[in-house]
């Protein structure tokens, strides 16, 4: 507890101490006092409504009292309205693609605009109507083909087909007894194939399996440690999956539950025990002793029930969790989008008001007044970028937020070390009339952009500094602008837009009395190094300052 608060907490409570005797007192003298002139029937029921006021004063004192010292609930929660949590999965992917629907609409490039319009549509069609989707995910050699034919009972592709033949992802429908929805069954390319085409296809592969509202993946021994890491992935993103010990017939009994048990360790956590099922959906051809040719039947109904179980229990909510995992990343993808769009204009915002900001100054340098409040932090540029982010502020706010700003530059020392970071890059540029105003007016230039983009971090933010607070934005977005490629290109530019029109202007203006070269406060005198020797080429490599900056 502050040591002001313990004081007054101190002070009140001798207070209502040195009250409460001086209270007791007065009504034990009241109460003799009619006791004896009247009657002790008018004492006793003076003093009891002299109690219960009391308890109702104090009970208010008490009231009042947890109001002031105790944080309230309602002064520590935000001033936005609650959030209504929908009640089911279904509700809330519905809501989700309401608002990724908003963003998208805010997005101008128009193509980009239609494209992910087009893809909320048929998310928003699925969750609706749509069916579920079981999508056969695996190496290229483990048999995904075979069991599609198996459970679909009838050839839908090439049985023993080689690795590499589904290139991509190929579609079959299935209606299963105790369910509404039919049941779409896609075949994906395999996984972990060599090459680039192999590459190509497996990231088909995980393409089909993100959107999966259930996973079969198809395995036909232990897994390595290339089938487990993509099985995890999913898995971390919410994805339900079972898994297909295919080609079981190949091994003994011993064998197969050893593999089975090797399955069931090493998903744990991932996988259900349940959920790992050993199958033969193609098994080999046996010849009898009679030299007949005889094709075994596919053992692949314990993997068919486990399916049914699995989207008779879990269907609607595989579906709706699905619905909300595309919606939440079509809305990553809008807000990337217009993330982007509104910081190109931003930045166009900031490059506009950096420039004339230093054309202003150079041309009018004004001795003594600070740059921070003349440039680099210009309230009416802050009221810009907060609408290119929706947030509307006033002018006053603007003020605010660009003082909060300026004192955060000055204290780090940055206005010093622009100063000093411009003179030098400006060296090639030395004119005895003209250096003065250009510093300013660049340095000008250099503190606003600054400003701006660590405004633009603000807004990007919510009107949120983050944890590191207004000091770590700042000095990021400094230690950014210091890069040799992009102070190069600055100084560059700054030439163009700010030194030639000064020399310009000089040689078109009659001969004036010599100016006395401008000095940023707290900037040892001639803080600009002599020209380096013709042959050198890189001056983004000044000689050290004697200020230690």
């Amino acid at each position: 507890m502050p040591l002001s608060r313990l004081l007054t907490l101190i002070a009140g409570v001798v207070v209502i101490l040195a009250m409460t005797i001086w209270l007791i007192t007065s009504l034990n003298w009241l109460y003799s006092q009619i006791a004896w002139s009247a009657s002790p029937f008018l004492a006793n029921l003076l003093l009891l409504l002299l109690i219960i006021l009391l308890a109702v004063l104090i009970g208010g004192l008490v009231y009042y009292l947890r109001l002031l010292w105790l944080p309230s609930p309602s002064r520590n929660r935000s001033t936005r309205p609650p959030v209504k949590v929908p009640e089911n999965k279904s509700d809330a992917a519905s809501v989700n693609l309401k608002a990724v629907r908003s963003q998208v609409e805010q997005i101008q490039d128009e193509v980009a605009r239609q494209a992910l319009r087009a893809r909320s549509q048929a998310i928003e069609s699925n969750l609706s109507q749509g069916n579920l989707q079981v999508v056969v995910f695996g190496t290229g050699s483990a048999g995904k083909s075979s069991v599609v034919n198996a459970i679909l009972g009838r050839v839908v592709g090439r049985v023993s087909a080689p690795m590499g033949t589904t290139t991509v992802g190929e579609t079959y429908t299935l209606n299963l007894p105790g369910l509404e929805r039919e049941i779409l069954i896609t075949d994906t390319p395999g996984i972990l194939e060599s090459g680039i085409e192999g590459n190509e296809r497996g990231e088909v592969a995980r393409q089909w399996a993100t959107e999966a509202d259930l996973l079969l993946f198809v395995v036909d021994n232990d897994l390595r440690q290339s089938e487990y890491e993509p099985l995890q992935v999913l898995a971390e993103i919410g994805k339900r999956s079972i898994v297909a010990f295919n080609k079981a017939d190949l091994y003994g009994e011993g064998d197969r539950e050893v593999i089975l048990a090797r399955l069931r360790a090493r998903l744990r956590g991932i996988v259900p025990p349940s959920d790992i099922v050993a199958i033969s959906a193609n098994p080999p051809v046996v010849r009898l002793t009679t030299g007949e040719a005889f094709t075994p039947d596919p053992e692949i109904m314990p993997l068919i029930r486990r399916i049914v179980a699995v989207l008779r229990a879990e269907g609607e909510d595989l579906l709706a969790d699905n619905i909300l995992l595309q919606s939440q990343r079509l809305g990553e993808e809008a807000r990337r989008l217009l993330d982007g769009q509104r910081r190109r204009q931003a930045m166009k915002i900031v490059d506009r008001y950096q420039w004339i900001g230093a054309g202003a100054i150079a041309i009018t340098p004004l001795p003594g007044v600070d740059l921070l409040a003349t440039a680099a932090v210009n309230a009416q540029m802050v009221v810009e970028l907060g609408k290119v982010y929706g947030c509307e502020l006033n002018l006053e706010r603007g003020r605010e937020l660009a003082l909060s700003l300026g004192k955060t530059l000055a204290s780090l020392g940055i206005v010093k070390g622009v100063v000093q970071l411009v003179a030098t890059g400006l060296q090639f540029h030395i004119g005895t009339l003209v250096i003065g105003k250009a510093i300013q007016g660049v340095s000008a230039a250099y503190l606003t952009r600054i400003a701006g983009k660590s405004f633009i971090e603000y807004f990007r933010q919510d009107g949120d500094w983050g944890d590191g607070g207004i000091t770590e934005v700042v000095q990021r977005q400094f230690e950014l602008t210091q890069k040799e490629e992009f102070v190069k290109a600055f100084i560059k530019d700054a030439v163009t837009r700010v030194v030639e029109p000064l020399q310009l202007q000089r040689n078109d203006s009659p001969p004036a009395e010599k100016e006395p070269i401008w000095q940023p406060r707290d900037i040892p005198a001639n803080p600009i190094p002599a020209p380096p020797p013709a042959n050198r080429e890189d001056w983004g490599s000044p000689p050290p300052v004697d200020d230690g900056w």
